[in-house]
């Protein structure tokens, strides 16, 4: 096993797109100086024979924008998120992918091909991809054993009342209109299918990429944590995030990279039809040698009036890198700058 850099990217919305050749042109020749260039494409490639309201659930892009991404030269994407919505769009979607040659994992005709991960070949090393979503519609929207749909991983919510002092900034339960403290996990069925079709996956490739479109805002939850550690010990080697459009923390967990937040890559129109405001996401690179990690970073990245995505100077997103390495010491993340490059590791 040799030396390969691979690059990952967050959301990918080719809503509004008039020209493919529009969204990546700045960062084009950067993508595809990776080994290996996976994203989670945040929309279906699919033209509704009627109008649709903007209320309706549902990321659906002109099929022609798809090819953006073999422009961009991805190499394989995942496509089990919440938007990725409603079973002609996602026929179509798959579709279109197929014509454009670009892979796809987590969405698909029936529950097992959902669920199926895609296995590339570069450069004599074989690399395995897996995405879940916990974002997802109870509509319909999961995969079914013969209905199309995206591959799903549940999530649980409660809400506890602080009883016990845990955190100095919330109060003693001895007042009313004390907040409740929530609390997540993953369902303990859905979580050990995944972990199986992982360990079953470990034996058949060189390098395993979990991807998971989870989160809620800038917060790490229990249960991202529990399924991004879970993932590892079954033998994943990266795991990334992506979701809620926020640039998350970072971790080393076992000498293995988590990435819990990647933020937008390309999203201009967003929920309602609302163009999206001035964004920052991330671009992640990790050095591999064989199956170790020899160093995991970022760039970040922004778009700008006509779409396209930019990486930005590190040396103007100084506040953004401080907010982000204060919210990753918790995690025991040391980040450091090499560059234009954030490149971080366990403390």
């Amino acid at each position: 096993m040799g030396r390969t850099l691979m690059m990952f990217t967050g959301d990918i919305n080719l809503m509004n797109v008039p020209d493919p050749a529009l969204p990546f042109a700045r960062v084009v020749d950067t993508l595809r100086s990776a080994d290996v260039l996976f994203g989670n494409l945040e929309c279906c490639l699919y033209q509704p024979p009627t109008e649709v309201s903007v209320t309706d659930e549902g990321f659906y892009a002109k099929p022609a924008a798809g090819q953006a991404l073999k422009i961009a030269g991805y190499h394989a994407i995942g496509n089990a998120n919440n938007v990725n919505y409603g079973a002609e769009a996602i026929k179509s979607s798959l579709r279109e992918l197929e014509k454009l040659g670009i892979p796809v994992t987590g969405t698909g005709l029936n529950r097992a091909e959902a669920r199926k991960p895609v296995i590339i070949t570069r450069n004599g090393l074989r690399y395995g991809f897996v995405q879940r979503t916990s974002v997802y519609w109870p509509t319909n929207h999961e995969a079914g054993e013969h209905s199309p749909g995206v591959a799903a991983l549940r999530g649980h919510t409660a809400y506890q009342l602080p009883l016990h002092k845990t955190r100095q900034d919330i109060p003693p339960a001895n007042r009313p209109g004390v907040p409740p403290v929530i609390v997540t996990w993953a369902d303990a069925k859905y979580l050990a299918d995944y972990i199986a079709e992982i360990t079953a996956l470990r034996k058949e490739v060189d390098v395993l990429v979990a991807s998971q479109h989870w989160g809620l805002k800038e917060e790490v939850l229990e249960y991202m944590t529990e399924i991004a550690h879970a993932v590892i010990d079954a033998g994943a080697d990266i795991v990334i995030g992506h979701g809620p459009h926020y640039s998350l923390p970072v971790e080393i967990y076992k000498g293995k990279p988590v990435f819990y937040g990647l933020g937008s890559f390309c999203f201009h129109t967003g929920h309602g039809g609302i163009k999206h405001g001035d964004w920052v996401g991330m671009l992640a690179r990790v050095t591999l040698n064989g199956r170790t990690c020899e160093s995991a970073s970022f760039e970040f990245v922004r778009h700008n009036e006509r779409n396209e995505t930019v990486l930005c100077d590190l040396a103007s997103e100084q506040a953004t890198l401080e907010l982000l390495r204060k919210r990753s010491a918790p995690f025991n993340t040391t980040i450091k700058i090499d560059g234009n490059k954030a490149v971080f590791s366990a403390s």
